[in-house]
This record gives C-alpha cells, sequence and structure tokens, in this order.
C-alpha cells in the first residue's frame, strides 16, 4: 500500500513537473528564419501575441500585434500554445500570369503555432521577406468582429501610402510620403500597399493576398510610430437610388466586418523585405503566397494587348478617315484594323456601345456590335466590352449571352469598395466569367489580392493614378508605381500617349489627349509596367503617324521569363531588363530632376554572340520639348557596357534581338 502510494505521488511530481516545463517552453518565444538566415520572425506568446521582425541583428518591426475578435472571443489575446510545428519548402512553379518570371523559386520555412482555443497562427520566413495568416477550426458559420493587425516601427521610416476619408474610394489617391512619426492618430487612412523606407538598406512592403470571402484592409496611424487595421463593415441592406446606374447605397451595416465559415485560412499578411530598392522590382512574393489555379485549362485565356477608345475620346482623323468618327460601327472597325495591321489582340468598347448602361443585352444600333465581333474575328482581334459592375450584377445571364455573341472579355468598373460583400462580387463574377470563357479586367478595383492566381482569366485591375488622370497623373507620382502597386500584381495604367508635354506647359483635354513625361518615357512604361491586358490607350490616328514607335511598344509582351533590375531608386529612377524568349526589352523611367540622369551598365545578362540593339532616347530637347526623342540601332554583345542618359520626366526604351 506504502509502495503504491509513493509510486503514485512521484507520478504525480513527475507529470506536474513536465507540465511545468512544456508551460514554460510554450511561453518561451517562438522563433523562425529565412533559408539564408537574414531574416527572423520572433513571436512572443506570453499573454498576447506579437511579434518582432529582424533583419540581421536590427529589429526592423518591433510589438507588431495580431489578433482576430470572432463571437465573443479575441483570438490571439491571453493565448495558450498547444503545438508548434515546423517544416521547410524548397520548390519550383510555373506561374500562368508570369509578370516577373516564367519559373519562380518558393523557398521558405514555416512556424504553424497551434492554439487551445481552436485556432492557429501560421507563419512564413523567406529570403525577401515575411508573411502570416490566421487559421480557425470552428464548427458552422462565425462573425468576425475585427482583427487586429498591428505595425510599429522601432524608429522614424519614411511611408508612401494612398490615403482616403472613407471605405468608398477608388484606389486612385496619389501618394503622400510622411515619416511614420509624423502619420497622427486622427489624419486620414490608407489602403493597401505601404511602403516603408528605414534609410539605412532595408524596404518594407506591406500588404495582403488570399483574400476571399473577406474585407479588404485599411490602416490608421497609432501615434506611436506605427499603424493598425481597421475594415469596412459587411453591408446589411444596399438599395439601388433612382437614376444611378453604377453603385449601391448602403443604408444599414452589420456589426460584424465577416460572417464566413469557421474553418478556414485568412488572407496572408506579407512583407516584402529587400536591401536594395531594385529587389522589389524583381520579387515574387505575391506570387508564391497565392493559391494555385483553379481552372484546370487555361489554354483559352490570352493575355495581350489592346487598343482603346475612352482616352482619345474615339475621333481618328485624317485623309484616311471618310466617315464621321464616334461611337459607330465604321470608327470602331477603324479601330480593328488598326489593331490587325500591328498585331494588337484586342480592341476596348467602353461605355457607349450599349444602348444604356443598364441593359447589356441591347447594344446600340449605331455599332451593330455583332457585325464588328464578326469583323474582329475575320482580323484576328478580339472585342472586350466595358459594363457597370451593377449592370453585371443585376444581369447575371451576361456572361452565357456574351460568350454565345463571341465576346473576348469585360471590363467591369466602378465597384470602389471592398467590403466582403464586394469582394465576393470579385470572385462570383471571374469564377462565372471562366465557365464562359471570357476573361476580366476590373476597373474602379482596389489592388490585386490573390484572386488573379486562382482564377487567371482576371488579367488586370486598376486602382492606380493613370494616364486617364491626364495632368494629375505625373512621372513624380507613377515612379513608385513598379515600387509598391506592381509589385502586388498587375495594374492598368493604360500608357502609350503619343502627344508629350514636361508639367509647365502641360494643357490638353479629349480628344487631343496627352500625357506628361516624354516620348521615350511613354514608350518605357510599356516594359517597366505589368499588366495582363496592356492598354494603348491613344489614337490609331497618331499611332500610324508615329510608324517606329507604335511598331516598338506592340512588340513588347505582357508576361515575361525573366526581369533583371539594372538599376533603381525608389521616388527616383527604375531601369530594368526583362526577357520574352530570346528577346530582351529594357524600359527606364525618371521623375523631376534639376540634371539628367546618366546611368552606365554591362549587358551582362545576354547570351554569347551578335545581337542588335535598337533603342528610343530622350533627345537633346526632351527637357524642354518632351515629344523630342531619338531612335537609334547598333550592334552589341554579352560584356559591352551601354550608357544610358533620361532628362527629367524621361525614359529610355529598347529591344535587343539577334
Amino acid at each position: 500500500m506504502n509502495f503504491n502510494k509513493a509510486f503514485i505521488m512521484l507520478g504525480i511530481a513527475f507529470l506536474s513537473q513536465a507540465g511545468l516545463q512544456n508551460s514554460f517552453a510554450a511561453n518561451k518565444p517562438q522563433t523562425v528564419q529565412s533559408p539564408d538566415g537574414h531574416l527572423k520572425i520572433e513571436i512572443n506568446i506570453t499573454g498576447d501575441l506579437s511579434y518582432n521582425v529582424f533583419a540581421g541583428e536590427k529589429a526592423i518591426m518591433a510589438g507588431n500585434t495580431l489578433s482576430m475578435k470572432i463571437g465573443d472571443k479575441v483570438y490571439g489575446h491571453d493565448a495558450r500554445l498547444v503545438k508548434a510545428t515546423r517544416k521547410s519548402v524548397n520548390e519550383t512553379f510555373q506561374p500562368f500570369l508570369a509578370f516577373k518570371s516564367s519559373t519562380v523559386e518558393n523557398r521558405y520555412n514555416q512556424l504553424l503555432l497551434k492554439f487551445k482555443e481552436g485556432y492557429s497562427v501560421e507563419f512564413r520566413a523567406f529570403d525577401d521577406g515575411i508573411a502570416y495568416r490566421f487559421i480557425t477550426n470552428l464548427p458552422g458559420k462565425v462573425e468576425v468582429l475585427d482583427e487586429e493587425i498591428g505595425v510599429r516601427f522601432p524608429e522614424a521610416f519614411r511611408m508612401t501610402l494612398q490615403q482616403c476619408d472613407r471605405f468608398k474610394t477608388s484606389y486612385e489617391e496619389r501618394y503622400s510620403h510622411p515619416l511614420s512619426s509624423e502619420w497622427k492618430e486622427g489624419d486620414k487612412m490608407a489602403h493597401l500597399p505601404i511602403l516603408a523606407q528605414t534609410g539605412e538598406g532595408c524596404n518594407i512592403m506591406f500588404s495582403e493576398t488570399n483574400l476571399f470571402d473577406y474585407p479588404g484592409a485599411f490602416f490608421r496611424s497609432k501615434g506611436d510610430n506605427g499603424f493598425t487595421s481597421i475594415f469596412p463593415k459587411y453591408p446589411a441592406k444596399q438599395v439601388q437610388e433612382p437614376n444611378r446606374d453604377r453603385s449601391l447605397k448602403i443604408e444599414e451595416e452589420a456589426d460584424y466586418i465577416a460572417l464566413t465559415d469557421g474553418k478556414r485560412e485568412f488572407p496572408w499578411r506579407y512583407f516584402v523585405i529587400t536591401k536594395e530598392d531594385g529587389d522589389l522590382l524583381t520579387t515574387t512574393l505575391p506570387v508564391r503566397l497565392a493559391e494555385r489555379s483553379a481552372i484546370e485549362d487555361t489554354s483559352w485565356i490570352k493575355p495581350g494587348q489592346a487598343s482603346w477608345e475612352w482616352w482619345n475620346g474615339a475621333v481618328p482623323y485624317g485623309p484616311d478617315v471618310n466617315f464621321k468618327s464616334g461611337c459607330n460601327l465604321e470608327t470602331y472597325k477603324y479601330f480593328i484594323d488598326f489593331a490587325s495591321k500591328y498585331g494588337i489582340e484586342y480592341i476596348v468598347m467602353d461605355e457607349g456601345w450599349a444602348k444604356n448602361t443598364r441593359d447589356p443585352f441591347t447594344p446600340n444600333p449605331d455599332v451593330d456590335l455583332h457585325e464588328l465581333i464578326r469583323y474582329g474575328k475575320e482580323k484576328n482581334v478580339g472585342i472586350i466590352l466595358w459594363l457597370t459592375w451593377l449592370c453585371v450584377e443585376n444581369n447575371p445571364a451576361v456572361f452565357e449571352t456574351f460568350e454565345k455573341w463571341g465576346v473576348a472579355g469585360i471590363k467591369i468598373d466602378f465597384m470602389d469598395r471592398s467590403d466582403q460583400w464586394m469582394v465576393n462580387f470579385y470572385e462570383r463574377t471571374v469564377a462565372e466569367a471562366a465557365k464562359h470563357h471570357l476573361f476580366i479586367d476590373y476597373h474602379g478595383a482596389y489592388k490585386p489580392s490573390g484572386l488573379e492566381y486562382k482564377y487567371p482569366n482576371l488579367l488586370s485591375y486598376e486602382g492606380v493614378t493613370g494616364m486617364e488622370q491626364m495632368g494629375g497623373c505625373k512621372p513624380e507620382n507613377s515612379i513608385y508605381l513598379p515600387f509598391l502597386r506592381n509589385v502586388t500584381g498587375a495594374m492598368e495604367y493604360t500608357p502609350g500617349a503619343m502627344i508629350s508635354m514636361q508639367p509647365e506647359y502641360y494643357s490638353a483635354r479629349r480628344p487631343n489627349s496627352a500625357s506628361i513625361g516624354t516620348r521615350a518615357y511613354q514608350m518605357a512604361l510599356f516594359v517597366v509596367f505589368e499588366s495582363g491586358i496592356q492598354m494603348l490607350a491613344d489614337n490609331p490616328t497618331l499611332y500610324y503617324r508615329n510608324d517606329e514607335c507604335t511598331k516598338f511598344i506592340s512588340d513588347v509582351p505582357v508576361l515575361w521569363d525573366e526581369t533583371k533590375a539594372l538599376a533603381a531608386e525608389i521616388g527616383q529612377y527604375v531601369l530594368v531588363a526583362k526577357r520574352k524568349g530570346d528577346k530582351w526589352f529594357i524600359g527606364g523611367m525618371t521623375a523631376e530632376r534639376n540634371e539628367p540622369l546618366v546611368i552606365e551598365f554591362p549587358l551582362d545578362f545576354l547570351g554569347e554572340g551578335s545581337y542588335t540593339m535598337t533603342s528610343f532616347e530622350d533627345g537633346i530637347n526632351a527637357d524642354v520639348q518632351a515629344m523630342d526623342y531619338r531612335k537609334n540601332t547598333k550592334k552589341v554583345a554579352k560584356g559591352d557596357k551601354i550608357t544610358v542618359s533620361m532628362v527629367r520626366n524621361g525614359g529610355f526604351a529598347a529591344v535587343i534581338e539577334k
């Protein structure tokens, strides 16, 4: 009896000690490092979850907080760790929408923390960034009341962000550049992506992906050198107002931000972290985090270029135009002929092709849409039709009808929201479009958030201060786009202006639209900017008159095998080389500056043998007369050094081929 009692007491003591050891281990910080060892995430799980991020020995984010309020519980507060699981991944894959590279290396270390309350948090550390997401394993449907995404810097960093004063936004605000310490509580909020620069060789570009059945995040300053998330509530009641054809009025909001499945993975919160500015131009981190394609047969999806009539007013002119220009059959045939001549895959028919914006089944009789579709097929040019999102929502048979008509794709406009209902609208429409072999271009849209990889028939998003803003679209803002907006994914900027001006001389409006920046700058945008449907925004008449420029830009691919950053400084200049097959294209752009920018770089990325480089460079007077450019052709070989000179708001565009 005494022996048994002693044995039991010894067992209890042993189990108690083991419990203490497990409890102690559970409260120790958990860490995960990038494969190269440079980046480290340190997760503190004593009490409330938080984490620090180190680049080398230096903390670049300190005290970042994370939690989710679901029902009456806050997951991430009073966290009780049950299990920590680690794994390493080293793989390669080929994304269908290859905006950076046709082969992507995916290498990371993962730490999955499972907590007692029925949720987990997954962290991944890559060589060029970190990411985390919540995973819940709860029964039935749950109401997500809030999510805390807190970001805090240990010192004042320079920010680049788009600020807005409400959740309804076109996502086209120009960038502002406050220090993180200057962004105060009560200031305007911001939406993603957000860029922070330490000034000491570290850039942090923050966004989200795998945004499904959940609202997009906005952020407000916390007033402590950091910021935290704020989300639009779920729209409980929406009504259509009389004479409003492109929006619904939200009359009631729910208490929650999302009503969703209790068993699911939530969006990734990711931070691209780079030493060099140019590394932001080549990162594929959002692609590596994204879901793989839900479309098994993607052979019918054809990314490409499109001639667009809205920006130039649909008014071709000149001796070869013997018809009245406008929204009519003859004008659109002229656009199709132009696209066919230069091998441009599509034309966009914007507002006006239909009899009204509410009825997508009755074309404008002056247009004769069915004849244009037939004529386009004869010329190997597809038709993209513009619709408001509300027209799509109110006419679900539009996808089946457009497929029967022979339409190639739909440009859907004016969503201007990212609450859960609208995020689900995106997925519903692109999934339905895929069933009917139609691709989608979302205009009036939020930034890419992973849907385009799950449904690669989603070729582009707007959500950018693009050229439709006319004089409001300046290189001083656009120079940031490769470092932020294009990092997240495809971007519908609509380049291709043939009338170029320096800002102090700018004066233009449709149909004589013009852009700020030199001619070489405009040509370079086709190489630098990335989109699965890249617009040629200007008038075919002007493209015909500038044949050598048009031949160059219409030959630029929209998907790439390889991308190399040749020179880059955030907010100042970009020079990038991209390969498709055995051709290399080079694009460079600058912003406002006092002196021309001169960059020398070696052609060490070429193969062996002799090549021809055809380049378009800023002319000697381009700093005043932005139309001035020079075309040069010369023989080059691997290892040759090239010198590029770009004036203020200038550019450089070239193609190198055997």
